[in-house]
C-alpha cells in the first residue's frame, strides 16, 4: 500500500495503469448516468447487502438514483459519500427530485456534469460511536440488524485530484463493481473502438458532452468525460487504495474527522472484501440489466420525440384553425359590406320614388336602379352560397370523364346572342381528338360560363373572344382570350380574391359582385386543375386553365 501521507492521485490514472489492453469507447452522458442507475437497480433486484463508495456530480438527476436506494432497499447497506472541500450545498430530497425521460435527460445530465465543482451531500450523524465491531466482517455486518441506508460523508482535500472525478464502487459478497469517470480540463484525443470480449474485461468509456443550452444560463458547455467500468480485482484494488489516499489527504489538510479516522484504521478489513473471482452469473445479469435499461431509455426517448412531434403538429393544426377562423370572419365581414351597398341604393331609390314632383323619366330611372340592385344582391347571395357549397361538397363530388367538344360548343352557342348584341365576335376551336378531362359536369360548365361571360363583358364593341384547347402532357389546356380592356399588372395578383372588381369597369359593367373568378379557381382546385392569366391594359387578357386528363381507376 502507498504511504497515506502521499498526496492523492487520479483514480482514473490508477485504473488506466491496470487496463493497458482496453480501448476507448465513446458514449453519451446519458449512458454513464444509466450505468449508475443499473448499479442501483441491480442491487435492489438481487437484494444484495452492499457497501458503496460514491462521489457523484451535484444535481437532482444524479442524486435521484441514490435516493431510490435509500427508499427501496430491503437489505442492509452502507454508503460512503466523498465530497469536495468547502461544499456547503444540501442534498435534495427525493420528494423534490424531478424525474425526466427522453431527450431532455441527456442535456440535463451533461449540464450537471459540466457545471459541477462540488458535491451536494450534507453531513449526517456518524454511526461509529459505540460500534467497535462495525467493521469486524463485511458479511457479518450486513447480516446484522442495522439502520437501513447508513450514510457516511467524507471530505476531500481542497486541491484533491478527485475534485474532477466521479465514481461508484459497490462491494458485495459475490462481486465488486467499479464505475469511474474523469473530467479533464483539456480535450484529450482518442479514437473509439470496441473493448475486448471476456468476463473480466472492463469497459473504458470516453464521453463527449454535447453543447447544452440551459434555460437560465445561455453559455454553451462542451468537455470530454473519460470513464471505466470494471470487475477486475486488480483494478478495483488500485482504485480503492487511491480512495484511501484521498481520504487520508483530506484528513491531514483539514479538521480531523472521527469518521475518516475510523475508516482509515479499518481500511485493510474493508479492502479484504474486494472479490477476486466475481460470480459470472451475476455479471451476466448486470449487463442484461444495463441492456434493458438502455432499451427503456431508447423507448422513453422515442416516446418523448413522438410527443414533441405531436405537439408540433397540434400547434400547426391550431394555427391553421385559427387562420381559417380569421379568414371566415373576414369573409363574413366582407359579405356584410357587399350586401349593405345594394340595400343602400335600393333604399335611396325608394325614397326618391315617393317624391310628388318626380317626372316619368326620373321615375323610370329609379325603377331601373331598383331592378339592377335587386339583381346584384341576388347574384351576390347566389355566389356566396355557391362558394360555401363548393367548400363542403368538394370531397363528395365524383369526377367524370368529360370531352370538351360535348361542353364548350353548347356554352358558346348560349352566349352568341349576347356577343352579337354587343358587337363582339365569339369563336372556338376544340379538336375532336382531345382526351377526356377529369371534372364534374356542372363544374366544367360553370368554369366555361364564368370565363366566357367575363371575356364578353370586358371586351368593347368590335372586339373578339376566342376559346381554344390543346393537350399539354397529362393535362388539357383551355385558353380564353379576348381583346378587351385588359388588367393592370398591379391588380393581376388580386383578381382571384373574393369580391374583386376591376377598377376600369364602366358603370354598365359594375353590376357584378366579384366572385366569378374566385369560383372558377375553387372549382379548378377541387378537380386538380389550375388557372393563370396574362394581360395588358388596352390589348386584352388571356386566361389559361389546365384540367387533368381522366385516368381510369
Amino acid at each position: 500500500m502507498t504511504d497515506i501521507t502521499q498526496k492523492d492521485v487520479s483514480l482514473y490514472e490508477l485504473a488506466l495503469s491496470c487496463e493497458q489492453s482496453v480501448h476507448p469507447l465513446q458514449v453519451s452522458p446519458t449512458i454513464f448516468k444509466s450505468m449508475l442507475g443499473t448499479v442501483i437497480d441491480f442491487l435492489l433486484e438481487e437484494q444484495l447487502p452492499a457497501t458503496l463508495w460514491m462521489k457523484l456530480p451535484r444535481g437532482a438527476l444524479w442524486q435521484a438514483e441514490v435516493n431510490r436506494l435509500y427508499e427501496m432497499a430491503n437489505v442492509p447497506y452502507i454508503v460512503y459519500l466523498l465530497k469536495n472541500a468547502n461544499s456547503d450545498e444540501t442534498e435534495p430530497s427525493s420528494s423534490a427530485t424531478a424525474h425526466r425521460n427522453g431527450a431532455g435527460l441527456e442535456a440535463d445530465a451533461a449540464l450537471e456534469m459540466e457545471t459541477d465543482l462540488d458535491d451536494p451531500e450534507a453531513d449526517t450523524p456518524s454511526p461509529f460511536e459505540g460500534s467497535d465491531d462495525f467493521f469486524d466482517d463485511l458479511t457479518a455486518i450486513q447480516a446484522q440488524t442495522i439502520e437501513q441506508g447508513t450514510k457516511i460523508v467524507l471530505t476531500l482535500a481542497p486541491n484533491s485530484q478527485l475534485r474532477r472525478e466521479y465514481f461508484v464502487l459497490a462491494q458485495t459478497a459475490p462481486l465488486s463493481i467499479l464505475m469511474l469517470a474523469h473530467r479533464p480540463r483539456s480535450v484529450r484525443s482518442s479514437q473509439s473502438s470496441e473493448p475486448p470480449l471476456g468476463t473480466n474485461a472492463p469497459l473504458l468509456m470516453r464521453m463527449s458532452i454535447k453543447e447544452v443550452n440551459d434555460s437560465e444560463a445561455s453559455a454553451s458547455c462542451k468537455h470530454p468525460l473519460l470513464g471505466i467500468c470494471s470487475f477486475q480485482a486488480q483494478t478495483i484494488h488500485y482504485v480503492f487504495d487511491g480512495i484511501r489516499q484521498a481520504i487520508a489527504s483530506g484528513q491531514a489538510s483539514g479538521e480531523p474527522s472521527p469518521d475518516a479516522s475510523y475508516v482509515l484504521e479499518h481500511w485493510d478489513t474493508l479492502a479484504s472484501h474486494i472479490v477476486d473471482d466475481p460470480d459470472l452469473g451475476l455479471v451476466g445479469r448486470f449487463f442484461n440489466r444495463q441492456i434493458q435499461r438502455q432499451e427503456d431509455l431508447w423507448r422513453n426517448s422515442a416516446a418523448a420525440r413522438q410527443k414533441a412531434t405531436m405537439v408540433s403538429e397540434l400547434q400547426l393544426l391550431n394555427e391553421e384553425l385559427l387562420n381559417a377562423n380569421r379568414l371566415k370572419d373576414e369573409f363574413l365581414q366582407t359579405v356584410g359590406q357587399q350586401l349593405r351597398t345594394p340595400l343602400s341604393s335600393m333604399k335611396t331609390a325608394l325614397t326618391l320614388l315617393n317624391s310628388l314632383n318626380l317626372k316619368p323619366p326620373q321615375r323610370q330611372r329609379y325603377m331601373d336602379l331598383l331592378t339592377q340592385e335587386c339583381d346584384r344582391q341576388s347574384s351576390l347571395i347566389t355566389g356566396v352560397l355557391d362558394l360555401l357549397q363548393l367548400e363542403h361538397a368538394a370531397e363528395d363530388t365524383p369526377m367524370q370523364p368529360l370531352r370538351l367538344v360535348d361542353v364548350v360548343p353548347a356554352v358558346v352557342s348560349t352566349y352568341q346572342p349576347l356577343a352579337q348584341e354587343k358587337g363582339v365576335m365569339l369563336a372556338y376551336t376544340i379538336p375532336d381528338d382531345l382526351p377526356a378531362v377529369s371534372c364534374a359536369s356542372a363544374w366544367l360548365r360553370q368554369i366555361v360560363i364564368n370565363l366566357l361571360h367575363n371575356g364578353i363583358k370586358f371586351t368593347p364593341t368590335g372586339g373578339q373572344v376566342w376559346v381554344t384547347a390543346c393537350q399539354q402532357g397529362d393535362y388539357v389546356q383551355i385558353e380564353f382570350r379576348d381583346t378587351g380592356i385588359g388588367i393592370p399588372a398591379a391588380e393581376i395578383p388580386t383578381i382571384f380574391e373574393r369580391f374583386y372588381k376591376a377598377r376600369q369597369m364602366s358603370d354598365e359593367d359594375s353590376s357584378g359582385v366579384g366572385l366569378g373568378l374566385s369560383i372558377v379557381q375553387q372549382l379548378l382546385l377541387n378537380c386538380g386543375g389550375s388557372i393563370s392569366v396574362k394581360s395588358k391594359v388596352g390589348e386584352g387578357s388571356s386566361f389559361n386553365i389546365l384540367l387533368p386528363i381522366y385516368a381510369r381507376q
